[in-house]
């Protein structure tokens, strides 16, 4: 039984656990051979469970760290036994999300000193990147604050007709134009309407193709030097969308995109479906990006603030 029950809310917690059982129970089990018939941490246990990191998709930088972290402990407690490394990955893992600054909102918020506050979603198509801005748009309406969602993504019908239902379905403005519209006029309009509007929150969809970084890369810039003519100094965010249960390939998509454009922070969704959640540990980590949203199923509950003892807790629970 985890100590943190108690702290957690209970319900986003059961959400959160559940969502993480296959990528808790496939690394629980590969951690339970790596320490077979081991009583104490050495160099084999320590081999085994570096390969453990890295097949439960935490990444090989990550894993190395991590390793280093516990040689270092290791030699400082000449015995240290086998039944103590769940603990100590815990408070390594824990520690390693601390550094890179993540995790330490608990509720839907967006500062109050920027009106709008403007948040740009970047993410290449299928990673779950419409249905995130929806459920984001739900959370930040049930907070209070009124949002407005723009359309930018023009290169696909499905994508403007998709964001359409989830502005129908959450109740909040959509702007948009026709298929093949040029995505900054679409931006600088539902800025414009934000603003005449007096929202607290405009979310904008771009396109998601990653065939042609040079393109993108002069896409996302326009369209952003163009909300600049509406208000200073947007976007206040980029948001990066990744699919977890892709594993690796989460991190090429991270790799191009932060080359691509400025990403100041990411959503992890669909980690509910696979075993492949050890992903947010490496990418929090080796992109320096803070991981604000997780999705961890579909309903539109099922988004939330990414919090990282609570994320370790479900991690590690037994």
């Amino acid at each position: 039984m985890s100590l943190f029950k108690n702290i957690f809310s209970s319900k986003k917690k059961e959400s959160l656990d559940k969502g993480l059982e296959k990528t808790k129970t496939s690394f629980l089990s590969k951690l339970s051979k790596a320490v077979a018939g081991k009583s104490k941490v050495d160099d084999d246990v320590l081999d085994n469970l570096e390969e453990v990191l890295v097949s439960s998709d935490v990444g090989v930088t990550t894993t190395l760290k991590i390793i280093e972290r516990i040689e270092a402990r290791v030699s400082k407690d000449k015995y240290m036994g086998t039944e103590e490394l769940n603990t100590i990955l815990r408070e390594e893992i824990s520690g390693l999300l601390s550094e890179t600054n993540v995790g330490s909102e608990t509720e839907f918020s967006v500062p109050k000193d920027k009106k709008p506050y403007v948040i740009m979603v970047v993410g290449v198509n299928g990673v779950g990147k419409t249905t995130t801005i929806g459920k984001l748009a739900y959370q930040f309406k049930k907070q209070g604050l009124k949002v407005i969602l723009g359309a930018a993504d023009t290169f696909r019908a499905a994508a403007i007709d998709q964001l359409q239902v989830w502005a129908d379905r959450v109740d909040v403005p959509i702007v948009k134009q026709s298929m093949g519209s040029d995505p900054a006029s679409v931006a600088f309009d539902t800025l414009s309407s934000a603003v005449k509007q007096d929202a607290d929150v405009v979310i904008i969809d771009t396109a998601g193709r990653l065939h042609n970084k040079v393109n993108l890369m002069n896409e996302l810039t326009k369209v952003k030097r163009v909300m600049q003519k509406v208000v200073d100094n947007t976007p206040h965010e980029v948001m990066l969308v990744l699919d977890g249960s892709t594993g690796q390939n989460a991190f090429e998509q991270a790799k191009e995109f932060t080359k691509a454009t400025e990403v100041t922070s990411l959503a992890v969704t669909k980690l509910d479906g696979t075993a492949k959640g050890g992903v947010v540990i490496g990418i929090s980590d080796q992109f320096q990006i803070p991981v604000k949203y997780i999705g961890v199923g579909e309903g539109i509950e099922d988004l939330q603030v990414f919090n990282k003892h609570e994320f370790v807790d479900s991690f590690f629970n037994v």
